[in-house]
Formats: structure tokens, sequence, C-alpha cells
């Protein structure tokens, strides 16, 4: 595990959102990183196919670095 400074404003965006979807902020950081790093590697993606391969990873158990504790 490591430590990941970000700016006031999107740690404070990041706990509103981890509220609304009954996630902890680490949880809601991580779902982000996730999304955007599947975004970069697959520009011409729309949010639903994030969606879509988010599922299919979990479905699949392919999810191994997603935290336990988040």
């Amino acid at each position: 595990m490591g430590i990941v400074k970000i700016s006031d404003e999107l740690h404070e965006s990041a706990k509103l959102m981890a509220k609304a979807m009954s996630r902890s902020i680490n949880s809601q950081a991580e779902y982000w990183m996730r999304i955007g790093k599947l975004v970069e590697e697959n520009p011409a993606i729309t949010y639903k196919e994030v969606l879509e391969i988010l599922i299919k990873e979990a479905a699949s158990g392919k999810m191994d670095y997603v935290s336990e504790n988040a």
C-alpha cells in the first residue's frame, strides 16, 4: 500500500461522493483511479463500457488489486 497526495479540493470531492455512494474515501479514490486507468488505456470507450469492464472483472475475480480494507 502506498500513500498518494491529492489536492484538498479533490479530497473533499472524494469524501462527498464516498458518502453518497456508501464507500470509504479510499474506495472512492480507487474507483476513480480504475476508471481513469481504463479510459487512458481505451480512449474510445464510453463510461457505460467502462462499467461493463469493471463488472466483468468483478465477476471473474480479476480485481486482485482492489484493497480488501477499502
